[in-house]
């Protein structure tokens, strides 16, 4: 689940403003019954998840007391994930393993443990609905049966309301008294100033004005590592992303693309490294490509089945189809689970982790990145172009070409966007509107290749079952909107890339 919520630090004598004027006309604030929290929070013996803003917890008295809380991509939200259980020595394995790209495997043991007293608010609307929900907590640091210190914070967490209001509120709080901004985690602030260091897993920073070669590929493969750890534990559950995507192909791009520019980028980093790296991450970028497969598939069938409302598919059929995808995603996923356990791939965490601290540069990395980039960036762009190594060049295409030639193609579209949009934060100008030609371009091209891979699976899975006549007919029909989706895309490609290769946004390649 996906949290909003926001975190005050106060005085102890704070005294909690009348919050009511924040809330719409009608609205009201319901206190709820006061009580005692205690929770235990485990950690590595180096409080590495505490640096990477992460937390794994027992509460006593909630209904599902083991709770991990991971950081999302918009500022102010955290992925919330609780399960039921019994207090234990050390988390259960499920839990733990939602941690894994923060604790690398090392154990986790309790780390603090810390008792709130805690007054809650309803915020409700004046139909009921509950709109948001503020905790006011008086939290005690224990050692033992003995508190080691004490402090105070508000928390107000965002529920059927929207942001807005969370910034009515805030501006009541702020004006009583309350301290918002840069806030330190109970867990964190209990722990001390160890957990405030700075995390293992370096994040790409800033560029300045006239950054290496080095700084820019520096950048761009921090990036990729982020991209490829947070959405570790999200892949673990399951479960989609807030913006309809998934994890899984989040995960699998992040690999790609890293993969990608260790390539492109390849005369700036040492070789051996970059090689190892590129196994590994082929390996588990094939894993996760079996999943995600199974993933375009299953939300493929259904799209191209609902396409045409005049003429609908049976819907038995249809879902006979699904039945038998489903059964190829769960032996995907389950492969990838077991991947995700091995030792190999805590390993390949470890040399991500290790990567993004200190990527392995060569000398030539120090040169000026306007001058070293475009000259790399344009061996792609050339192989895209031109062909290569038995693929097309893309102005070569043609709309009678086979799927396989396009294909080709496709892949080598992939490389020469992920270069380009590496290099764009610096070069800038028509480098930023290449890459934006090119991600239409590869939007078609991987169009293309999703409805080519699906009118063959249509088909093969049809074969597989030569006595489901129904089964039969409907993927032949389904096949046959696929390849009319492959024939308006071979439409649309020159265009596409006749914008994409005009000569004024070339040019800084030459």
């Amino acid at each position: 689940m996906l949290e909003e919520e926001r975190k005050y630090e106060v005085a102890p004598e704070f005294d909690l403003p009348d919050l009511s004027g924040a809330l719409p006309s009608g609205g009201r604030v319901v206190a709820k019954e006061p009580k005692i929290l205690t929770a235990t929070y485990f950690d590595t013996e180096d409080l590495r998840l505490a640096r990477a803003g992460v937390s794994l917890r027992f509460r006593k008295g909630d209904d599902e007391p083991w709770t991990v809380k991971l950081p999302a991509d918009v500022p102010g939200t955290r992925h919330e994930i609780s399960r039921p259980g019994r207090k234990a020595k050390t988390p259960p394995e499920e839990m733990a393993a939602l941690v894994t790209p923060y604790s690398r495997g090392e154990g986790l043991n309790p780390a603090v443990v810390v008792r709130s007293a805690r007054r809650a608010y309803l915020l409700q609307a004046e139909d009921g609905t509950i709109l948001a929900e503020l905790d006011d907590d008086t939290v005690e640091v224990l050692d033992g049966t003995k508190v080691r210190s004490t402090f105070r914070e508000v928390e107000v967490e965002r529920a059927d309301g929207d942001t807005a209001l969370l910034d009515e509120i805030e501006a009541v709080l702020v004006k009583a008294g309350a301290t918002a901004g840069t806030f330190t985690p109970k867990h964190a602030r209990a722990m001390g100033a160890a957990a405030s260091a700075a995390p293992d897993l370096v994040p790409p920073g800033p560029l300045s004005d006239t950054p290496t070669a080095g700084d820019v590929v520096t950048s761009a493969i921090r990036d990729g590592i982020g991209r490829i750890l947070a959405h570790d534990p999200l892949v673990r559950l399951g479960e989609p992303l807030p913006n309809g995507d998934t994890a899984v192909h989040q995960m699998r791009v992040g690999c790609r693309r890293l993969r990608s520019d260790l390539r492109t980028f390849g005369a700036l980093v040492d070789p051996a490294w970059s090689r190892r790296l590129r196994d590994e991450l082929g390996w588990i970028a094939g894993v996760l490509g079996a999943a995600r497969d199974a993933e375009v598939l299953r939300d493929r069938l259904r799209k191209t089945a609902a396409l045409d409302p005049l003429a609908p598919l049976p819907a038995k059929a249809v879902n006979r189809l699904d039945a038998r995808l489903v059964k190829r995603q769960d032996k995907a996923l389950a492969t990838l689970d077991a991947a995700l356990r091995t030792p190999r791939y805590r390993a390949l965490v470890d040399l991500l982790v290790e990567a993004a601290r200190e990527p392995q540069l060569s000398p030539a990395a120090d040169g000026p990145a306007r001058e070293v980039l475009p000259r790399l960036v344009s061996q792609p762009w050339n192989v895209l172009v031109n062909g290569g190594k038995g693929t097309a060049g893309a102005a070569e295409l043609h709309a009678g070409d086979s799927d396989e030639r396009w294909h080709g193609v496709r892949i080598n579209g992939k490389r020469a966007r992920y270069a380009v949009e590496a290099v764009a934060p610096v070069l800038g100008g028509q480098a930023a509107a290449l890459g934006k030609a090119l991600s239409k371009v590869q939007n078609l091209l991987g169009e293309h290749q999703d409805a080519a891979m699906a009118a063959d699976t249509w088909l093969h899975l049809s074969a597989e079952k030569p006595e489901d006549h129904d089964m039969a007919v409907t993927a032949g029909r389904l096949a046959e909107r696929e390849r009319a989706i492959i024939h308006a895309v071979r439409g649309a490609f020159p265009a596409a890339w006749e914008t994409a290769a005009h000569p004024k946004k070339t040019a800084w390649l030459r």
